[in-house]
């Protein structure tokens, strides 16, 4: 599977009942616990004193990462998304000896 940098910007548009953003929230923690569990989403952070996210997401090309997972989300309908596909680079640390 490919790797791809995806920062995430949630706005929850005015005048959403509290129980609908409660009700998807929680959806979207399941949603990420599953989509964790099948190799899909590989690490998330939140910089400091941020609303966006980051996170290393995979999937076999753009097309399965926009179709099949990122538009899954229950929260994506409010989800602004950047998506820089990742390589590894020669002189990463976590490279195992031989990987091209």
């Amino acid at each position: 599977m490919r790797e791809f940098l995806v920062e995430i910007t949630t706005t929850i548009p005015e005048g959403t009942p509290q129980e609908e953003v409660d009700r998807r929230r929680a959806a979207e923690a399941q949603r990420a616990r599953e989509l964790a569990a099948a190799g899909h989403l590989a690490r998330l952070w939140r910089p400091i004193g941020e609303l966006r996210s980051i996170g290393i997401w995979r999937a076999a090309d753009e097309e399965e990462l926009h179709g099949k997972v990122l538009d899954a989300l229950p929260l994506r309908p409010w989800m602004t998304l950047t998506v820089t596909p990742l390589e590894s680079h020669p002189n990463d640390p976590g490279r195992a000896h031989g990987e091209a």
